[in-house]
């Protein structure tokens, strides 16, 4: 099976029967969609949805996928994950090295806000101190994903721990498309499929949220409370490097703890804050 017959089939076990006009009487043993079901609603024969499943047939056409995703009720995001999986070229063996421009780099070290740059398999490639200071797994050479399933000190600070890591793994699935093949992004997802049930869990959903920005609420350890908004802006030049920064509403709580965190940055080892 490919990706996007492991898309499909994960899919149609999320769709309820009945959200698509399909009685359920007695116990089904399938959870969610039968082929067949999706298949006659899609207008496609039994025999042709089973080969897109098993990976034997790698070219529908954008009718037949539209038709798919009304059909496993997917959103505009999910949806264009599927077009990308039928479309994908096999990802390169060999990555090329990473490198984030000057020009943004200097942006970086010129803002008072927390803020990094992160590569499509969520690796920092970049991080100012006060984004060090906010999130202690922005440093260069971490990556995100890992931390939020297998840090407890970062996980702990999130308020709603669940709900931020089944984002996360959602816009991992948006980032990575059809490239699951590459080796970062296999060795990744197995190290946390093996260490963490959680991850396995929601890997296996197939869930797909477009990589935008969003809300972060938390407890900092030293500054407490923060509510963040979270802008995600890509790095032009790049192969999918975005430039992530947080900030907070003018004159709010958060923007003064905010600030407050931003001095214990730049403050010397043992130096006061006022």
């Amino acid at each position: 099976m490919n990706a996007l017959g492991e898309f499909l089939r994960a899919r149609r076990g999320l769709v309820d029967p009945a959200d698509v006009g399909i009685p359920v009487r007695g116990v089904r043993r399938t959870p969610g969609l039968r082929r067949e079901e999706v298949a006659t609603l899609a207008g496609i024969s039994a025999d042709y949805y089973l080969r897109l499943e098993q990976g034997r047939d790698r070219n529908p056409s954008r009718q037949v996928l539209e038709s798919l995703a009304r059909v496993l009720r997917l959103d505009p995001a999910a949806t264009a994950h599927l077009l990308s999986l039928a479309t994908a070229a096999p990802a390169p063996r060999r990555p090329r090295r990473e490198v984030v421009p000057v020009g943004i780099r200097q942006l970086l070290d010129a803002l008072e806000l927390p803020a990094f740059v992160e590569n499509r398999v969520f690796d920092v490639l970049a991080a100012n101190p006060v984004a060090t200071a906010l999130w202690p797994s922005l440093r260069v050479g971490q990556n995100r994903l890992r931390a939020v399933f297998l840090d407890d000190v970062e996980r702990a600070m999130v308020l709603d721990p669940e709900r931020s890591a089944a984002g996360m793994v959602a816009s991992f699935r948006a980032s990575v498309g059809a490239g699951t093949d590459d080796p970062r992004v296999a060795a990744l997802v197995g190290e946390l499929s093996v260490a963490s049930p959680e991850f396995a869990r929601l890997w296996a959903r197939h869930d797909v949220r477009e990589l935008a920005g969003g809300t972060a609420r938390l407890q900092h350890p030293a500054v407490g409370p923060l509510e963040l908004r979270r802008e995600k802006l890509p790095v032009g030049g790049t192969d999918g490097q975005l430039l992530v920064i947080y900030h907070a509403e003018r004159g709010s709580e958060s923007a003064r703890s905010l600030a407050l965190l931003g001095s214990l940055a730049v403050s010397p080892p043992g130096g006061a804050v006022d």
